[in-house]
């Protein structure tokens, strides 16, 4: 959520920036609920001024021994004045709150200009392009062919958009998982969490989900409960921060987790359909980083560049894109995507999105931290990137790595998890 201040005050400017990602922001409307508010507030402060002198002079009576009811008269509407006046003032705050939460975050001022993706700028690239004497197969058809790769099942088991994974594929994703996991705490410094994989509407409020994006929840109602299936673990892991207060020294905060994510895909009916890049129920390895305002931007760069370590070691090119004013996330400042490219789609494609949110997250979760304990609580910055796609990382090794017989090379750093088996 953006600072009520930045409204308040710089309402003009702030609108001029959202434009630049598409959104329009209603100023009319925040402006006259704003004067609104500074009214009935006032009205409020000078009637609780009112009942305090009152009651200050009811006191003073009754310790003299004197009549009081007048007084007390007196103070009756007053109070029913201030509890309307309360009540008028909560209802504005509450419309301006509500409007605020359907606001995205302000994009830095090093996020290029555009529209849409078109308007991207890829920053760099890694590694080459596998020359292949025969015209690469897709995901699909090197698994099915192998026997290792069953969407019918998995579509008689629930529906389209799940995928059933058999022997040797299943542990290669496996490995995948274990990998990561391994190079992120072993090598990157990040500690290992293990989360709930229901959250309830607050920890979806916190990280941006809700109340935007609600389509794209599975939500699971129960008698007295009201739970939704993770999106992704950024959002049980981010929601480690709410309400807390850390001391400087703590910072920054790394953390991982590996966890299943369920989306609903509303957004993105009849896109890519085929195969594993675009399903309901995907495995991630999350980083997710707390830092003060001042170091988040380098944060952001070293967590990238843990992201990319993941490709590198398995061997497989990609591109680093830095994403436009038009195509930013709603919560994101800024946001550099990892880009895999899949030969048998002759593309690149999207493997990893790391996110610097400033203090966007920070606001509504209250996640704050401490210079000393002299000082007052100030929002620290949240970060967050795939480490990786578990299921789009096993696109791109199955068909970087296949032979013109349809057998897959496993990644040298993956052997040593399968037995030391370097094919499938």
């Amino acid at each position: 959520m953006l600072d009520p201040q930045l409204i308040r005050n710089q309402l003009a400017e702030v609108a001029q920036t959202l434009a630049h990602r598409g959104f329009t922001l209603e100023c009319e409307q925040l402006a006259n609920l704003e004067s609104r508010r500074k009214q009935v507030q006032n009205d409020t402060e000078q009637l609780q001024n009112e009942r305090n002198k009152r009651s200050k002079l009811i006191g003073q009576a009754k310790a003299k021994g004197e009549d009081v009811s007048a007084l007390m008269d007196s103070v009756s509407p007053l109070n029913e004045q201030l509890k309307a006046s309360e009540v008028e003032l909560a209802d504005i705050q509450g419309q301006l709150n509500e409007i605020l939460l359907g606001i995205p975050n302000l994009p830095n001022n090093t996020v290029p200009i555009g529209t849409c993706a078109d308007d991207n700028i890829e920053m760099r690239r890694w590694g080459n392009l596998k020359p292949f004497e025969f015209t690469p197969k897709d995901h699909v058809d090197l698994g099915t062919h192998l026997g290792l790769l069953d969407f019918e099942t998995a579509a008689k088991i629930a529906s389209t958009r799940f995928c059933l994974l058999r022997g040797p594929l299943a542990r290669l994703h496996r490995a995948l998982i274990q990998f990561m996991l391994d190079l992120h705490t072993q090598e990157h410094g990040y500690t290992e969490v293990y989360v709930p994989y229901l959250v309830n509407a607050d920890s979806l409020l916190g990280t941006g989900q809700l109340p935007k994006f609600a389509e794209d929840l599975f939500q699971i109602p129960l008698p007295n409960l009201n739970f939704y299936l993770i999106p992704t673990a950024e959002v049980p892991v981010t929601n480690m921060a709410r309400d807390l207060i850390f001391k400087a020294e703590e910072l920054p905060v790394k953390w991982v987790c590996h966890t299943p994510c369920f989306r609903s895909e509303a957004g993105n009916y009849g896109k890519d359909t085929r195969g594993l890049i675009r399903q309901h129920q995907f495995e991630k390895v999350e980083l997710v980083q707390l830092v003060t305002p001042e170091t988040s931007y380098q944060a952001l760069e070293t967590l990238t560049t843990h992201a990319e370590t993941v490709l590198q070691r398995l061997e497989l090119p990609y591109r680093v894109i830095s994403l436009c004013t038009g195509d930013l996330g709603f919560a994101a400042a800024k946001t550099y995507d990892l880009e895999v490219w899949l030969p048998g789609q002759q593309q690149y494609r999207e493997i990893s999105s790391c996110s610097n949110f400033e203090a966007f997250q920070a606001r509504r979760l209250k996640a704050r931290y401490r210079e000393s304990a002299t000082k007052k609580p100030q929002l620290l910055h949240t970060l967050n990137g795939s480490g990786l796609a578990v299921g789009r990382t096993l696109v791109a090794i199955m068909e970087n790595n296949q032979d013109e017989n349809g057998r897959i090379f496993i990644p040298t750093a993956l052997q040593s998890y399968l037995g030391g088996n370097t094919h499938i």
